[in-house]
């Protein structure tokens, strides 16, 4: 089996791929997440959506709000289950205090960049993010633009 040591080789089973448009990421960081049992088939079967979701601090944790995993369809009927449910983000005490600091600042906030597995645990990525301005994106696009045609010409 193979071991990857950095999250960015492991194996992505769900991405937020608007996240790296739409923000500047600052600082990326790591988190358990704390899933029922029908929920991590359903994520190992790579059904977790995070478009739209953030990560939010109260109450002396981290919590991952509007990610979407679907049921399980092999664990049959679940009622009242929520698709949309806030779940909790696994972290040390000292790494709480840290983005309780860092979230002090004006403008920051903690986007969820994706989900992986580090051995038999899942693993959310997620970063410490300031919001992009909208000459900022056409920036971005033009100067992708310019790369790929750089690249179509040396072919």
């Amino acid at each position: 089996m193979l071991q990857f040591d950095q999250p960015d080789l492991m194996p992505r089973l769900a991405e937020n791929k608007k996240a790296h448009y739409d923000y500047q990421i600052l600082e990326k960081f790591e988190a358990g997440l704390e899933l029922l049992g029908h929920e991590v088939k359903s994520v190992r079967d790579e059904k977790m959506s995070l478009t739209g979701s953030f990560v939010t601090l109260n109450r002396g944790s981290a919590w991952l709000m509007n990610a979407q995993i679907p049921p399980y369809p092999k664990a049959g009927p679940l009622p009242g289950y929520d698709a949309r449910r806030t779940r909790k983000l696994l972290l040390h005490k000292r790494e709480l205090l840290r983005l309780m600091g860092k979230m002090e600042q004006k403008g920051l906030t903690l986007v969820p960049l994706s989900a992986y597995t580090k051995g038999s645990r899942i693993k959310l990525e997620f970063g410490l993010a300031r919001g992009k301005k909208q000459y900022e994106k056409k920036e971005a696009i033009k100067r992708r633009e310019v790369d790929r045609e750089i690249r179509r010409s040396l072919k």
